[in-house]
């Protein structure tokens, strides 16, 4: 695979983020134009989400691996698969992209370019449900890389489309994308006071994800052929 510098690989992150987090608000706001039946705006904003992830993955992941997420990164650390400072500058990237993308769709949509999200969004089931998510995501990238990597893209796409549905907190799993989320005041805001019980969240899930892969997917063990086979 062709290796691309540091500068680039930011520059991806910044951008795969910012367009994800343009489609999850934009498509929140699209939504809540179009219907008020709750139920079919999350839908809505859904399903472009899922869309937008099998996208984003298929064409920027060769360039910096498509993390597009703190958590994703912390992992990836954490296997010594990215060095530390990088790491850091990655999830710089993401933050600002993220931001970014939470401006872009206000524009588009002429909404005023920063809006402080009221939406709360607190308590111990959206955190333990954020841990889910996170923990989700990330057993769903490694088992994926080791097993089907060229169908990554799809695995994480279908994962968060089915996440949204099946937690509590409809599935941030992401710390850059929650704090761009608390700058829309519409259907995919958080109040920013509600951040860190969310982000924390998001880590610990994403953590204990990767301790649980690095143990599910180590390397097997040769079967043991019986005495009475290796005679025939």
């Amino acid at each position: 695979m062709e290796a691309f510098d540091l500068s680039r690989r930011l520059a991806a992150e910044a951008l795969g983020t910012g367009i994800l987090v343009a489609t999850v608000v934009g498509s929140g706001i699209m939504a809540e134009t179009l219907t008020k039946d709750v139920a079919l705006a999350l839908l809505c904003n859904t399903l472009p989400t899922g869309a937008i992830l099998v996208v984003l993955i298929s064409v920027l992941g060769p360039i910096s691996g498509a993390h597009f997420n703190p958590a994703v990164t912390l992992v990836f650390t954490g296997k010594r698969e990215l060095p530390a400072n990088e790491a850091a500058l990655y999830a710089i990237a993401q933050i600002a992209g993220g931001i970014a993308g939470t401006m872009a769709a206000h524009l588009m949509f002429a909404l005023p370019v920063i809006d402080v999200s009221t939406k709360m969004r607190t308590g111990g089931p959206q955190w333990f449900a954020e841990a889910v998510a996170a923990f989700g995501l990330i057993t769903t990238i490694l088992a994926g890389i080791r097993f089907q990597r060229a169908a990554v893209p799809w695995l994480v796409g279908l994962y968060i489309t089915a996440a949204y549905w099946f937690t509590a907190s409809t599935s941030f799993a992401n710390p850059a994308v929650a704090i761009a989320r608390s700058l829309t005041n519409t259907f995919a805001g958080i109040r920013p006071t509600d951040l860190p019980g969310f982000i924390l969240a998001e880590l610990c899930g994403a953590l204990v994800g990767m301790l649980l892969m690095i143990w599910l997917l180590g390397r097997p063990h040769a079967r043991t052929v019986p005495i009475a086979e290796t005679t025939r």
